[in-house]
């Protein structure tokens, strides 16, 4: 079965970030586009809301101006658009079978804003079994920098991070860009209180040489799978979410894995990538691990 990106669009400007980030994303992967829109006729007895066929006719208007602009702008491209009749985070789900990435619009920064995500994207983000790239507008700026590393963070051993990985490598080999993988770390317990058993794990070799040879490893499977991709490495003590945020400024993309979790108030992504969905000034990836 033929993949292709699907990016949902509402007619708002994150949402068409989103579609332009997609479309470009597209063409660098040999891919069609798919911009989906979710609408669903759900009568309310209001004088103010309009009836069935207005917002059937407005969900259409909103779908074909997205297709017209990422048209005109890619001509190029394979483009198809479609009105999903169901609710916005049912909707991109569904559309997974066939989709090698969602693409979605987020809304800024901050506790608040950053955490809706377009209101329905930390559902879609935490129900997703393909990856998800939330992107946000920047005032007529573009959603990514024109140049710049593709970073992604590698976090616990092989197994735990392969699929935050392999994505990374296949979208810095489709860009013709360079990776740069960021292992953070911490200090157990042990050496935090006792400074004697730190020098002894120092002159039996150290911590940092061991974290350094873990992210050695972790990468060398897709080092030899895409030996064309230069890669950089970076470990660093401190939190994950902290490290790589501090290092995603000139990113173009960065990507982080995820386990979902369901919390009491819903599906959590998890703390990584909270943190990058909030404050990363790119694109942020939000890879499902096996």
């Amino acid at each position: 079965m033929s993949r292709e990106i699907v990016a949902g669009v509402d007619g708002s400007p994150e949402s068409l970030a989103a579609a332009d980030w997609a479309a470009r994303e597209a063409l660098h992967r040999g891919l069609p586009l798919r911009l989906a829109h979710a609408w669903r006729w759900e009568p309310i007895d209001l004088p103010l809301v309009q009836d069935r066929a207005t917002q059937e006719r407005v969900a259409d208007e909103v779908l074909r101006e997205a297709e017209a602009t990422v048209a005109a702008r890619y001509p190029a491209l394979t483009v198809r658009a479609e009105v999903l009749r169901d609710t916005p985070v049912a909707a991109l789900l569904g559309a997974e079978e066939r989709a090698e990435m969602l693409v979605i619009g987020s809304r800024g920064h901050g506790a608040v804003t950053g955490f809706l995500l377009g209101s329905y994207g930390q559902q879609i983000i935490a129900g997703a079994t393909r990856p998800v790239v939330a992107v946000r507008s920047r005032d007529g700026e573009p959603a990514e920098p024109p140049a710049g590393h593709v970073l992604v963070g590698q976090l616990g051993g092989p197994e735990d991070s392969a699929a935050a990985l392999g994505f990374a490598f296949a979208t810095a080999a489709a860009r013709g860009a360079a990776l740069r993988a960021v292992r953070a770390w911490s200090l157990p317990a042990l050496y935090t209180y006792s400074p004697a058993s730190m020098r002894l794990a120092d002159e039996a070799g150290g911590l940092v040489p061991y974290e350094e040879k873990a992210l050695r490893e972790a990468l060398a499977p897709w080092r030899e799978r895409y030996p064309d991709v230069p890669v950089s490495e970076h470990v660093e003590l401190g939190s994950a979410g902290q490290v790589l945020l501090s290092a995603s400024g000139p990113a173009q993309l960065l990507v982080v894995g995820r386990r979902a979790k369901r919390g009491a108030v819903g599906p959590r992504i998890g703390s990584v990538a909270h943190a990058a969905l909030h404050l990363a000034p790119c694109p942020v990836a939000v890879v499902p691990q096996d």
